[in-house]
């Protein structure tokens, strides 16, 4: 398994790229700006592009889709719950700022607690952790999860967004603290870490020492 990162956008936000070279083919995580950027990193891969997997719907996680598609018309896959920010809100969000946005085709794949994606002879869970977003899911194994704006290095993602729950947002951090504490956590911002690291050192998880089992 291979995975690359790319930085972009105003917001900065991590768009990934995970690749198995077994059968060299590959997935990109939260495209979320510059698509050229993007898609230097794709053709540098080599690898043959299979999906778009989004975390959740948001502005800076979607926004280098359309450019990507238009040259790799391939399968986009998010949680019907956060359609919504996907489409209208993330327009919406982009004039609010004030940033350019290329609006995303809609996605024609679901994600759902329980599903399971393969990428050649990889497999990952997906599991569906509201809070930051109504749809947000995390997407883990082989000892690494994509975590878009859950949890971060030292930190979590916001919850005084529209449609965020602070509430929703607890029972998902907890819930992502019963995966393996060397579980490499890559975000949609700042470094990777682990679970571990942040059960033992990130404030926003006080409370979760003792995290509950699945």
């Amino acid at each position: 398994m291979r995975i690359e990162g790319r930085v972009v956008g105003p917001f900065q936000e991590n768009t990934w790229l995970l690749v198995d070279p077994a059968t060299n083919r590959a997935a990109l995580i939260d495209p979320g700006d510059e698509g050229d950027a993007v898609l230097a990193m794709l053709h540098h891969s080599g690898a043959r592009l299979e999906a778009i997997w989004v975390t959740h719907g948001h502005l800076d996680h979607v926004g280098a889709i359309a450019a990507v598609m238009r040259e790799h018309p391939v399968p986009i896959y998010l949680h019907p719950a956060d359609l919504m920010l996907y489409g209208e809100g993330a327009i919406r969000a982009a004039k609010m700022y004030g940033v350019p946005f290329d609006p995303p085709p809609p996605p024609d794949r679901t994600l759902a607690e329980g599903d399971r994606l393969t990428l050649g002879d990889l497999a990952f869970d997906v599991w569906h952790v509201p809070g930051h977003a109504p749809g947000h899911v995390i997407i883990f194994g082989h000892g690494v999860a994509f975590g878009g704006d859950c949890l971060f290095a030292g930190s979590i993602g916001r919850t005084d967004l529209p449609l965020s729950d602070g509430a929703a947002m607890q029972r998902s951090l907890a819930r992502i603290a019963t995966l393996p504490p060397d579980t490499v956590v890559y975000p949609g911002h700042g470094p990777d870490t682990t679970i571990g690291e942040e059960l033992a050192s990130n404030p926003f998880l006080r409370g979760i020492a003792n995290p509950i089992r699945r």
